[in-house]
């Protein structure tokens, strides 16, 4: 079974590049994060095109801002909108959708990006993850929390730990927020299967950064042990981020079961001109973009 997810920064912006890589990459479950489209919306653009490929999908959507869906051939059960008892800012986001998929409960989610440090929406955001830990430790092990977790888990997540002092995104309450989602015994399948790599999902479009390979690994696929013992491929689709017309983040890839591709990756292909050492390069902006 191959699981990914895709933060599309607007589905109907991006579905000109969605359609066709659903058709090559052929996923049997798709967690999408900023959709930006009110479900009517979305039931309009892609329940046709969805519908001809096999896929069932459940959508939570907003007309300008955030917005998740879940698409799977393999079972849409159980699906849960939101966070139950989650906060909100001030009234909840669509940020969460859950459902059973193929037997594993799958959370596709989009985590507020928290701004600045000082701020309320930060606070939010702490709250926010608080109540999605909540609600994976409710449930079954079987389970994929899978999204943009806004997040990078570690320094080795940055192009350069100095450039992000002060911003969102690796301060040490959001990490430790994110330990403590893992620590209901979620595993971050990328780095487990690619320790010493070098691995981003995510370029600012400005200042070239995607082409000096200068980004952030904020897409996680985090599974819990059942899941993450049957990983048998897991990997970044850096051809997605390519091209006319991208997304700023690229589809993360977790084959369970048997890799139709092999055991490819972390990044793929591999950057042309990757950076080779520290940085002098300053952040364009002070996080991504959020509402």
């Amino acid at each position: 079974m191959r699981v990914t997810t895709w933060n599309v920064n607007s589905v109907k912006q991006r579905l000109p590049r969605l359609l066709p890589w659903l058709d090559q990459r052929r996923p049997d479950v798709v967690c999408l994060q900023e959709t930006k489209l009110a479900d009517a919306a979305f039931t309009e653009l892609l329940a046709g095109e969805l519908a001809d490929r096999g896929y069932e999908y459940a959508a939570h959507g907003e007309s300008r801002w955030n917005g998740v869906a879940i698409l799977s051939r393999v079972g849409l059960d159980d699906v849960v909108t939101g966070l139950p008892g989650g906060p909100g800012f001030p009234h909840p986001e669509a940020r969460a959708v859950s459902a059973t998929c193929g037997g594993i409960r799958v959370h596709s989610v989009y985590v507020p990006n928290g701004r600045t440090p000082d701020s309320d929406h930060y606070q939010y955001k702490l709250t926010w993850l608080a109540a999605l830990r909540d609600t994976v430790t409710a449930g079954s092990d079987a389970v994929i929390v899978a999204g943009d977790i806004n997040i990078a888990p570690a320094d080795a997540d940055v192009f350069d730990p100095a450039a992000f002092a002060g911003h969102t995104h690796v301060t040490a309450p959001e990490r430790a927020a994110l330990a403590d989602l893992q620590a209901a015994g979620l595993h971050d399948v990328v780095r487990e299967h690619w320790p010493d790599k070098r691995v981003f999902s995510y370029w600012d479009y400005r200042a070239g950064m995607f082409h000096q390979d200068l980004g952030m690994r904020i897409d996680l696929v985090l599974a819990g042990a059942p899941v993450a013992a049957r990983v048998k491929a897991a990997w970044v689709d850096r051809h997605a981020r390519k091209g006319t017309g991208p997304s700023d983040h690229a589809p993360v890839i977790v084959d369970l079961d048997e890799a139709p591709d092999g055991d490819i990756g972390p990044v793929v292909p591999p950057p042309s001109a990757p950076a080779t050492r520290r940085t002098k390069a300053r952040l364009p902006q002070a996080a991504p973009d959020d509402k």
